[in-house]
């Protein structure tokens, strides 16, 4: 399971790596968002937490879709600036068809639905298919969905007042703390593309980046096979203290790839028992099933979204989801007649940090 960036004929200078305030911001409130994603960060999200205002805690709340299990691509900016002000004012000259349709890609859905001519702003077919979308994902997400496709201006305002909120509240403070990590990461990868080249650098991202043989693509490891294309217009890499161990990839249609990834290694993993390891590994051991958990740490879902989502019979998903709760790598709630189905990261983090890193990018 790749995504593949076609670099052909691009020039290295188009390799772009550089700091953005605006990616660091979403990547804190994806972690205060799924704390238990980011088990070294539990007691900074558990601070944030305790102070935040009544009001912004809400205003995270309802806007949650748009860094909980992905990213809005204008989020993940492929130009950074050096302060959050710039880049927000880079989101506002946006225009409204561009920016809700950035909005609706992570908030109908953990598979990244792409929407398309006709627009959900224009097309009554299209919004109805957008807000069926948002509603399987829950009430909130229909209800933000809702909002961004009757007043775009407003939510676009709100979102933006709630982001400076959460300067004030704790980015500031955050970022003086990661910004030298994050500038040495940068050096070290501009060494590494001047002296080695291209592959080096790409290599020194992730264990999940390379460059193709042929140097003529960038396969990343990704939970689906896409492609995409730089289309002379680069590849931003930006480095992230807070987004640890997530890679994030954006390569929307009309987008500038841009991967967001982990700067530093996560602590070692307390041993556990021999046999909880080996059946784990077990049920761990089949594709698919690695598959459905890799769908699942990106947020809960039922049998038969799961069904969906592969082109797989409910009773197969069945089978294979009681595998893994046997193993303990599983967790369930009961929502009405419906059971979501959740990844248990404590258990998923006693296996390894390299298998971590791999399901959660």
């Amino acid at each position: 399971m790749t995504l593949r960036i076609d670099i052909t004929g691009l020039p290295p200078e188009r390799l772009r790596f550089a700091a953005s305030p605006l990616a660091e911001l979403t990547a804190m409130l994806h972690v205060l968002a799924e704390p238990d994603h980011h088990p070294q960060l539990a007691g900074w999200a558990a601070d944030v937490r305790a102070g935040l205002r009544p009001e912004l805690a809400e205003r995270l709340r309802e806007a949650e879709f748009l860094w909980r299990s992905s990213r809005a691509d204008f989020l993940v900016p492929a130009r950074p600036r050096p302060t959050l002000a710039e880049e927000l004012d880079d989101v506002d000259r946006l225009d409204d068809e561009t920016y809700v349709t950035a909005a609706l890609v992570t908030t109908c859905g953990s598979n990244r639905v792409h929407f398309g001519a006709p627009s959900p702003l224009a097309d009554a077919a299209a919004r109805e298919r957008a807000l069926d979308l948002a509603q399987a994902r829950g009430a909130l997400q229909e209800a933000f969905a809702e909002r961004l496709l009757a007043d775009p201006a407003a939510v676009r305002a709100r979102v933006r007042q709630t982001l400076e909120e959460c300067a004030a509240a704790f980015f500031d403070a955050a970022w003086k703390g990661v910004a030298g990590q994050l500038a040495a990461d940068l050096r070290r990868k501009h060494d590494l593309l001047e002296r080695q080249g291209a592959g080096a650098a790409l290599a020194s991202v992730s264990g999940a980046v390379s460059l193709a043989p042929d140097g003529r693509s960038i396969v990343v490891d990704k939970l689906q096979d896409n492609a995409t294309a730089a289309q002379g217009a680069g590849v931003t890499f930006l480095p992230s203290v807070f987004g640890r161990p997530h890679l994030v990839a954006v390569h929307a249609p009309g987008w500038q790839p841009v991967l967001q990834y982990p700067v530093a290694e996560p602590d070692p993993a307390e041993p556990v028992a021999l046999e909880t390891v080996t059946l784990r590994l077990e049920a761990l051991a089949h594709p698919v099933r690695l598959r459905l958990l890799r769908t699942l740490v990106r947020g809960p879902h039922t049998t038969g979204e799961l069904a969906h989502a592969w082109a797989l019979s409910a009773p197969e998903v069945s089978r294979h989801l009681a595998v893994l709760r046997r193993a303990g790598l599983l967790t369930t709630r009961r929502e009405g007649r419906y059971v979501r189905y959740s990844v248990s990261l404590p258990a998923l983090t006693a296996l390894g940090t390299d298998l971590l890193a791999a399901v959660l990018r």
